[in-house]
């Protein structure tokens, strides 16, 4: 059965045509990403994507918000669009469909991909448990969170606002961060810290310790030096980054009790050789009494280059396998 995949962002918004049987997905492809600023609706931007495709699309939906579900009305978290669930059908014909939140798409491409589609952070070196609770979380704009539980009869996706817990700082930097993030925030959520845009506050607080003057500059200025290796203290702020969020994955784990964490996001991709080498690990299992318990969970890196699409297209095969 053919199905519209599509995944919607606070910027984009990904199109592609699924293949699904059996509750699985069978391939993907078609992928097309169009600007959410030159479409005022998903309706024509769907529309443009079948007019990209010069065909007639197929009448099934599996859409992909980065936003909590309702029933009602969903307006998406830094994009204009709204969408009514229950107009779904006239607006985009389709007779089929499926809503699920962004980052539960991520479980469900995370539970039904294979294990070339992904890499080992940390832990052991296995494959992710067959059964059991696997934790995914991913820093992007956000940071996402959601929880996999894998048993004999297949898989339960829970999504989660796991990104919105408080942030636990460990060492006098990380107070530092949080009495700076606490003029701006009263409150300091582990998203103000491990999502992309917290590499500012970071970068501006090792600038502050080292005496130096603070430059602003926006979070993709500051990613940008740190990958390029051009500016010693955003490097620095990378690898605090990356401390950071093995942390905070770590505490994930522990919430969860799983038996596996997935690490993604398209910053966590971004990151891949970087978290490789990076104090990420340390700080996972650095859990007191319960290190060697963290040491024995797998972390894996998914290195799947669009997996909102084809966790929205597993989302769908599910709910409609039978």
């Amino acid at each position: 059965m053919e199905v519209v995949a599509v995944d919607i962002g606070g910027t984009h918004a990904r199109f592609a045509i699924a293949e699904v049987a059996d509750g699985r997905v069978v391939s993907i492809q078609h992928e097309s990403t169009q600007k959410v600023a030159h479409h005022p609706s998903l309706q024509l931007a769907w529309q443009a994507y079948g007019e990209t495709l010069g065909r007639t699309l197929p009448p099934a939906a599996a859409i992909a918000v980065a936003s909590p579900i309702n029933d009602e009305l969903i307006k998406l978290t830094n994009n204009p669009w709204i969408i009514r669930p229950k107009l779904i059908p006239e607006r985009l014909g389709a007779e089929t469909w499926t809503l699920v939140n962004d980052f539960a798409a991520i479980g469900h491409a995370v539970a039904q991909l294979g294990d070339e589609a992904f890499v080992h952070v940390c832990g052991p070196e296995t494959t992710l448990p067959d059964r059991g609770s696997i934790t995914v979380c991913g820093p992007g704009t956000g940071l996402g969170v959601a929880q996999i539980f894998r048993h004999d009869a297949g898989y339960h996706i829970i999504a989660t606002e796991g990104g919105h817990i408080d942030f636990a700082p460990l060492d006098a930097i990380e107070d530092t961060l949080v009495k700076r993030l606490r003029k701006d925030f009263t409150r300091v959520s582990t998203e103000r810290v491990v999502a992309g845009p917290g590499i500012v506050a970071i970068y501006e607080t090792l600038a502050e310790i080292e005496g130096r003057a603070v430059h602003r500059m926006d979070n993709k200025q500051i990613w940008d030096l740190a990958f390029e290796g051009k500016d010693s203290l955003a490097v620095a702020a990378m690898d605090r980054f990356c401390l950071s969020l093995g942390a905070v994955a770590g505490d994930l784990a522990l919430t969860h009790g799983p038996c596996g964490v997935v690490i993604a996001g398209g910053l966590g991709l971004r990151l891949k050789d970087h978290l490789l080498q990076s104090g990420f690990g340390e700080r996972f299992v650095a859990k007191g009494r319960f290190r060697n318990l963290m040491a024995s969970i797998p972390v894996k890196l998914i290195t799947h280059p669009q997996p909102g699409l084809y966790g929205a297209a597993a989302a769908f095969a599910q709910e409609h396998a039978h």
